[in-house]
């Protein structure tokens, strides 16, 4: 981290175990994203409720290049498992603030729109035709929610496109709902 590891307690002291835990956590977050500017975490317990015992609270606020990334989880009885819990949601969106720093985004499948053109029930096959005219094979396992012996020809579908030993095929394939 290039700044110093901050560390509060609200409402009670924190001990040397919980600081040197917390302390032990925050260099792990370093091994997730690097360039960490500052990290400051706050246990807090917030008041007594009756019917829940003492609750603690471990929010950790992390400014990294072009944010800041705050980490907030649900109390627990168990202040390890609240700071554990937090370290953990914390590495999570530090690798996934990395991953879009790099630009590894996920790309999912294109959609395409078309119709049924022919079905053959018997063989377990039939093909699509597109908007531009390109014929697209598509298998009865490809057909979502096991409808392909309710497909007609002539129905709307959406699908994505994959290559196929022969050619272009249709995969996930769903009838447009009307």
């Amino acid at each position: 981290m290039k700044l110093d590891l901050q560390i509060t307690g609200h409402n009670f002291e924190l001990t040397d175990a919980i600081r040197d835990q917390i302390r032990e956590k925050a260099e792990k977050l370093d091994t997730y994203y690097s360039d960490i500017m500052r990290c400051r975490v706050v246990v807090e317990s917030p008041h007594r409720h009756k019917h829940k015992g003492k609750l603690y609270n471990a929010n950790i606020y992390m400014t990294v290049p072009g944010g800041e990334l705050v980490i907030k989880r649900e109390p627990n009885e168990d202040i390890y498992v609240a700071i554990r819990d937090a370290f953990d949601a914390a590495k999570r969106q530090l690798e996934d603030y990395s991953r879009k720093q790099r630009g590894d985004v996920k790309h999912h499948e294109e959609i395409h729109h078309a119709r049924i053109s022919a079905i053959f029930p018997d063989k377990g096959y039939g093909f699509l035709t597109t908007s531009d005219n390109r014929e697209i094979y598509f298998h009865e396992n490809s057909v979502l929610n096991g409808g392909f012996k309710h497909l007609k020809v002539g129905a709307e579908v959406n699908f994505a496109e994959e290559q196929g030993e022969k050619g272009p095929q249709a995969s996930t394939v769903r009838v447009v709902e009307k």
